[in-house]
């Protein structure tokens, strides 16, 4: 079958009707409250000192100031939240709708006014569509991948520490069964082409083991390697770039690491500027440069020299916060938590891919983006999980069980 033929049957797994997606948008604009910023108080105000400290060397001032605005707040000093607020540049589309850490500037006028002026510059965004529907409600699904060789997808499970496979229609079976290899919650998955070996990496979990895993094409395990040294660590997601090198991001060891297949060993990379909860990663077409993803903006590789620079904005959508991160033909594509309200967008980007030129919101304020995390491309098309359900995740326990549902996952495509 081939790529083509893959997407026809994708889109004939629509379990959701545009015209439901519609009304489900005239009922109800307000977000799914973001994911909470990770850690606790002690971690926020050593934050706090980082970007304070790292000021003159940060590119996105305003990714700067929005990420300080959440951090006060989330320390309970709400007025604090509120002045930064005020300086933020709101012509690069943060948006503080549903943010949780808000949640006590809600009642605000000058908090409410701020949101209005956000969303008559920025108004609601439907370019997508339904794909397919997984009927799982207790999947909670950080990473999907896909293998259009093999006319499927795989997606890892938060809550069961696994990985299933599905098909173009949504009928999911067990790839690696929850226990069977003691895994712990499942985060970020790709799939090797060559060989349809489908590799993920894991949270810390209770067992405080977040680990780099690889599996052949019928889920058995072929290696696993924990994450170096002492913690924090959580790995995140990651990239593969050819049959020697693996690049990682550590969000909570605020690292990024080069796993080299041959030795077996992780090695750090080093930035301009300090790296703060790095999440989404992608290699450029030619496979010479890495984008790094984290709450300040996103940071280009240069893997031939090892050397590292900030992407610039230059007025566009910020690239704060980005989870899943993909590069296509000479863009990057983000599903995008950073900026407050969750979205889709992409970013066409320079010749030397060193600036934004200009960006393209694909999906924003409607309910397929819920709280979505990752997606995966296939032809022209991102296919993104639209309601993880990740923020009713709360540490490995569902904090609200009526707010279960099958997860979907919708399409958009690209220019």
């Amino acid at each position: 079958m081939s790529c083509s033929t893959f997407l026809h049957d994708v889109a004939l797994g629509c379990a959701l009707t545009g015209l439901a997606i519609a009304s489900a948008i005239a009922a109800n604009t307000r977000q799914a409250e973001p994911a909470p910023l990770p850690l606790g108080p002690a971690r926020f105000r050593a934050d706090i000192r980082s970007v304070k400290n790292s000021w003159d060397e940060i590119h996105d001032h305003g990714a700067a100031t929005f990420f300080l605005a959440r951090v006060y707040a989330e320390l309970g000093q709400p007025q604090k939240g509120l002045s930064l607020l005020r300086s933020c540049p709101w012509n690069e589309g943060f948006d503080p709708n549903g943010v949780g850490s808000f949640k006590a500037l809600r009642a605000n006028a000058e908090f409410e006014a701020i949101e209005a002026r956000v969303h008559r510059r920025f108004p609601l965004v439907h370019r997508s569509r339904m794909a397919f529907t997984v009927a799982a409600r207790d999947l909670f699904p950080e990473g999907i991948a896909a293998d259009p060789g093999r006319h499927v997808f795989y997606l890892g499970s938060q809550y069961h520490d696994k990985i299933i496979r599905v098909t173009a229609t949504g009928a999911a079976t067990d790839f690696v069964s929850e226990g069977t290899y003691d895994l712990m919650p499942v985060g970020g998955v790709h799939v090797e082409q060559t060989d349809h070996s489908v590799w993920a990496v894991t949270d810390p979990g209770p067992k405080d083991r977040s680990e780099l895993v690889h599996f052949d094409g019928n889920g058995r395990l072929l290696e696993r390697h924990s994450a170096p040294g002492k913690g924090p660590h959580d790995f995140n997601d990651f990239v593969l770039r050819g049959s020697r090198e693996v690049y990682v991001t550590d969000t909570d060891g605020n690292r990024v690491y080069r796993f080299d297949r041959r030795t077996r060993s992780f090695s750090p990379l080093t930035f301009p500027r300090p790296i703060l909860y790095p999440n989404g990663i992608t290699l450029s077409g030619d496979g010479n440069a890495l984008y790094v993803a984290d709450m300040l903006g996103v940071l280009r590789v240069d893997l031939p020299s090892r050397s590292a620079q900030e992407v610039r904005v230059g007025g566009h959508l910020t690239l704060a916060g980005i989870d899943g991160l993909y590069w296509y033909r000479g863009s990057l594509v983000g599903l995008q938590y950073g900026a407050g309200a969750y979205r889709a967008v992409q970013w066409r980007l320079d010749a030397d891919g060193l600036r934004v030129e200009s960006a393209r919101m694909l999906e924003y304020r409607t309910p397929l983006v819920e709280n979505p995390t990752t997606g995966a491309i296939v032809g022209s098309d991102l296919y993104f999980m639209a309601n993880t359900g990740i923020d009713n995740l709360r540490e490995g326990h569902i904090a609200d069980r009526a707010k279960l549902a099958p997860v979907r996952i919708a399409r958009v495509q690209l220019d």
